[in-house]
């Protein structure tokens, strides 16, 4: 048994395919059958289920997978330990994000991480929050930025700023020609809202929730552009995060954003890694860069985008 085998049978539980999993091994169909075949007779078990159609692991296949998965995981926390000794600030580093963050974070930030971590290789990806949670936990992940709470006794979480929201409305609704809103402003309103998977989803339901408004029906967006949009075209309100708001998003022409009343519903975004990593050292680093962002993004009331006049 090598590590070489348990990355193959570890590609062949993620894609349960063998030409995927070979092609994801950079190896070659028949190299990676024979392999998982060569662990099953060290092993003495069937681990996988051929059928001419899909692939299936037993299930003490998928046991050893999962075991497969965490032996390498800890092969990986070697390799960073040593890379990291050697250059503190080099390497690579997986960060995960989702969707209704990072288009609008990661300009801010980006620049400046590359200004102090230069030798830093950040691989991004953008994924709903169970997504990322379920990389992390499997190691495919070595941190994410996330809202809160965030509840796993695994996962270490370091509190990194307060998100505000604003209200979108069509410049022809009454709620736009007021400078303030209340919650309760909101009552008996419908609010677009994004569809399930979603987190920005339930922190608008809750605001909802707390303001009796209530859900607009038939219709659920996929993107904060889509919502967007639909305001745009006078289909309903919204609740959009004040990252989203600020340059360089353009504003979308004939929709009217109203900030709302101190204490402005919000929401809480933390940088979150295994308690385990090697690499937790540095994520703390990194997570100082992503805390330090100018007052002003995160101030409904300044440098708004202007409006897209295209």
């Amino acid at each position: 048994m090598n590590l070489r085998d348990l990355r193959y049978l570890v590609a062949l539980a993620e894609h349960k395919h063998f030409g995927r999993a070979a092609e994801a091994s950079f190896v070659s169909q028949p190299t990676l059958s024979t392999q998982i075949r060569k662990l099953e007779e060290e092993l003495g078990v069937a681990l996988v289920e051929r059928t001419p159609r899909k692939v299936l692991l037993t299930e003490v296949g998928q046991e050893i997978a999962a075991r497969a998965r965490d032996v390498l995981n800890e092969v990986d926390q070697i390799k960073a330990i040593a890379r990291r000794t050697v250059d503190p600030e080099s390497g690579t580093l997986r960060l995960g994000i989702f969707p209704t963050l990072g288009p609008y974070l990661l300009p801010h930030v980006i620049p400046r991480i590359r200004e102090r971590f230069p030798r830093l290789e950040l691989l991004l990806t953008e994924e709903k929050t169970e997504v990322v949670l379920r990389l992390l936990r499997e190691g495919r992940l070595d941190a994410g930025i996330l809202a809160l709470p965030i509840h796993d006794p695994q996962l270490h979480s370091r509190f990194l700023f307060e998100e505000p929201f604003v209200l979108a409305v069509p410049d022809d609704s009454p709620l736009a020609t007021r400078s303030a809103l209340r919650l309760d402003d909101l009552a008996d309103q419908s609010v677009l809202l994004l569809e399930d998977g979603h987190c920005l989803r339930d922190q608008a339901l809750e605001v909802c929730q707390l303001a009796g408004a209530g859900e607009k029906a038939g219709f659920r967006a996929t993107s904060l552009e889509t919502l967007r949009q639909m305001v745009a075209a006078h289909v309903g309100i919204t609740l959009l995060p004040v990252l989203a708001v600020k340059p360089p998003v353009p504003q979308a022409a004939h929709v009217r954003l109203v900030q709302f009343r101190k204490p402005a519903p919000s929401r809480k975004i933390a940088m979150v890694w295994r308690k385990s990593s090697a690499l937790g050292g540095f994520i703390q680093s990194l997570a100082d860069l992503f805390a330090e962002l100018p007052a002003d993004l995160l101030d409904p009331g300044a440098g708004a985008a202007a409006p897209d006049r295209t």
